[in-house]
């Protein structure tokens, strides 16, 4: 799998009440994640909605194994399948300070809609480009493509 890591900083705006990062939230830095990693491959999602394929949220997961607070710096790693059939789907691992232990793990699957709204298989230029991107990645000692803080 192709992987790929970017950093944020947990804001107020992210915690609830109680100090803890609010769990609508993870979704949102999953989202951050994939688009930072197609951005980083080089075809961010304009290019993709550019060629008339929307990609929407069709499943969602995400496991919370420790709590995540305010000024809390983030790791997204974003991994993605490198063979969509039916759907795309995305693994995520967020992570504080300590790299051993994640604080969230979880996946995203993503159907592929077509400009007039109908859900057809992953086009052939989305499926030629990861297929490329894997090969590249193969070819390289280590593919960690990484957005540092």
């Amino acid at each position: 799998m192709l992987c790929h890591r970017i950093y944020c900083r947990v804001i107020y705006g992210d915690t609830d009440a109680l100090g803890f990062a609010y769990n609508g939230n993870y979704l949102r830095w999953f989202e951050q994640g994939r688009t930072e990693m197609f951005r980083h491959l080089g075809l961010p999602y304009t290019a993709i909605e550019a060629e008339g394929i929307a990609l929407p949220v069709a499943e969602a997961w995400c496991r919370f194994l420790s709590p995540v607070h305010y000024d809390d710096l983030l790791a997204i790693e974003t991994r993605l399948d490198p063979a969509p059939k039916a759907a795309i789907r995305f693994e995520y691992t967020l992570y504080t300070e300590d790299p051993a232990h994640p604080v969230a793990r979880g996946y995203t699957r993503h159907a592929c809609i077509d400009s007039t709204g109908r859900a057809v298989r992953p086009p052939a230029f989305l499926r030629e480009f990861i297929r490329r991107k894997v090969a590249e990645a193969e070819n390289t000692a280590d593919f960690s493509g990484s957005s540092d803080p």
